[in-house]
């Protein structure tokens, strides 16, 4: 067994751990080149019950520039749980079986922590519902880190969808093992969760909540940006009302510090221009690179 068992969530993590999962992933930078054969041997099952680019795909990198084998399907509808109502804990001692690690999406609220609960090999969640998404909270730490030298000290503002968004849920939880201040950006109807605000204030991170984009630009050295995603959403008239609203254009650049960084999960709808994605403050796309090589540092120290 490895160093790592099970990731669900991001409050399982001690910031020690958390420290020594970005060092590997800093490790991971030469092999992602020249490859390894440290897992050979081992296979890893994607079960993505929900749509999926570079979450998918860099777990799947991840587990082959390691020497390690991939199975799994990327959509419910191909598996036995969308054509024949197989329920997720016999989805999960089934794939157990041909698998040592499980990476799971899922839409329900929760579904990681169940899949854990059920498969004897290691989980790792891949997104669970609006809930949780610590791969991606992690791959924002190492990007942060690695772009700015630092985590402590720097000022971070949320921006967009703080409600739906568990991108943001899982990297607000785990900035509170930091000394950062956060600004949160939102439309009144997508603001934090109150529950995760408070953790945050009891761990002593400063918080600010501002209603528009322009507030939580001046002050901040990582801009965070998160699409409004209609998919969460139970009316789409409460969707429509929102969209659109949160849109970083090239004119607002001039509020951010010169050495400022713009970062996003992705994918994006139009609250990123492209007109921006030549500007020394856009680094999303060098963001998805840094997902491999946490991913790697991830599977590593659950199977290696």
């Amino acid at each position: 067994m490895g160093v790592l068992h099970n990731l669900i969530s991001i409050q399982d993590l001690t910031r020690d751990t958390i420290d020594m999962i970005l060092d590997h992933a800093r490790d991971m930078e030469p092999l992602a080149v020249k490859r390894s054969k440290v897992l050979d041997g081992k296979i890893m099952a994607c079960l993505f019950f929900e749509p999926s680019t570079r979450t998918r795909l860099s777990f799947e990198s991840a587990m082959l520039r390691l020497g390690g084998s991939v199975l799994g399907f990327a959509e419910a509808g191909v598996s036995s749980a969308g054509g024949k109502g197989e329920t997720l804990a016999d989805t999960i001692r089934t794939v157990e079986r041909y698998a040592d690690v499980i990476v799971i999406r899922h839409p329900l609220d929760g579904s990681a922590r169940v899949a854990a609960e059920f498969a004897t090999c290691p989980v790792v969640n891949a997104g669970s519902g609006a809930e949780e998404h610590p791969t991606q909270a992690l791959l924002d730490l190492y990007s942060i880190r690695r772009m700015k030298g630092c985590i402590d000290g720097l000022t971070i503002s949320l921006c967009g969808d703080l409600k739906f968004g568990r991108t943001v849920h899982s990297l607000a939880m785990a900035l509170t093992m930091y000394d950062v201040d956060m600004i949160l950006a939102a439309p009144k109807q997508l603001r934090m969760k109150p529950s995760i605000i408070a953790e945050m204030e009891k761990a002593g991170v400063r918080v600010r909540q501002v209603n528009h984009i322009e507030d939580a630009l001046q002050d901040a050295d990582v801009v965070y940006m998160t699409r409004i995603q209609k998919e969460r959403f139970p009316d789409i008239r409460e969707y429509n009302a929102v969209r659109g609203h949160f849109r970083l254009r090239r004119e607002d650049l001039e509020l951010l510090k010169k050495d400022a960084i713009i970062l996003h999960p992705l994918p994006r709808v139009d609250e990123l221009d492209p007109d921006i994605d030549d500007s020394p403050h856009a680094k999303y796309f060098e963001q998805v690179e840094a997902g491999v090589v946490t991913r790697m540092a991830i599977l590593d120290l659950i199977l290696g």
